[in-house]
């Protein structure tokens, strides 16, 4: 029997017992911190769908992760890891964030290699950038632990980055997030890999990413970049029995 114990704002989190966990993908996007926020239908669906694929081809390059299998139209269901409360982002371009904190760069300029952020995952602080020593003071992760969460990132972004520039697509930045295993202390990929957590850029320049609602809250362009990357990356094979 599964108990809600988690509702964030695009995601309820259920206990299934046994050290597995039942993600939820909601229709719903905020954005701002949840300034913003509207009912898209379709979107939990697309994005568990697509979340699932990007594990699998994650996990086929040998890249840990706490997925299990995609369950019905909107549901994976996950090992269960102890969350650890940092974002990870791997910069490929110059987009966002970054240009207000350095607008020497020009936008969208390749960066000579991935910049590897921290931040501390606190809406009401807006999740603040951290310092490598920031992380280990608080002991979120300890020197040896951070080496080897910024060496998964930089892998996740090189394999999706390979993904998407098969299908002419260009990965921008990505977001993913972490969690420990409290017994053996192995750290794998938690979370989700859809269009809330990465900005993907056509040939053209369009984003099929949750960008678009940020810049015109406008939820038809919104599903409709969502669908064309789903339809994109395909459907997962790993397919929950119950």
């Amino acid at each position: 029997m599964s108990m809600l114990i988690y509702e964030g704002k695009s995601k309820k989190v259920y206990d299934l017992g046994n050290k597995e966990l039942l993600l939820e993908f909601k229709d719903e996007v905020t954005a701002f911190d949840g300034k913003y926020k509207d009912i898209v239908r379709e979107k939990g669906s697309l994005s568990a769908r697509l979340s699932a694929t990007l594990f699998e081809v994650l996990e086929k390059a040998g890249v840990n992760t706490h997925y299990i299998c995609f369950k019905k139209d909107r549901f994976l269901k996950v090992r269960k890891y102890k969350a650890i409360p940092l974002e990870i982002i791997v910069r490929n371009y110059a987009y966002g964030s970054f240009l207000k904190r350095m607008p020497l760069v020009k936008p969208l300029k390749k960066f000579i290699k991935p910049i590897v952020e921290f931040h501390f995952k606190n809406d009401e602080l807006h999740d603040p950038l951290l310092l490598d020593q920031d992380i280990n003071e608080a002991g979120l992760l300890d020197y040896d632990e951070l080496i080897r969460v910024k060496e998964i990132a930089l892998r996740v972004n090189e394999v999706l980055s390979e993904f998407w520039n098969k299908h002419n697509l260009r990965l921008v930045d990505l977001k993913i997030e972490v969690g420990k295993d409290p017994n053996t202390n192995d750290i794998v990929v938690i979370d989700d890999l859809s269009g809330d957590s990465m900005r993907v850029l056509t040939d053209k320049g369009e984003h099929l990413d949750k960008e678009v609602y940020r810049r015109t809250r406008n939820i038809d362009l919104l599903i409709k970049g969502y669908r064309r990357l789903a339809e994109i990356a395909g459907y997962p094979t790993r397919i929950c029995s119950s």
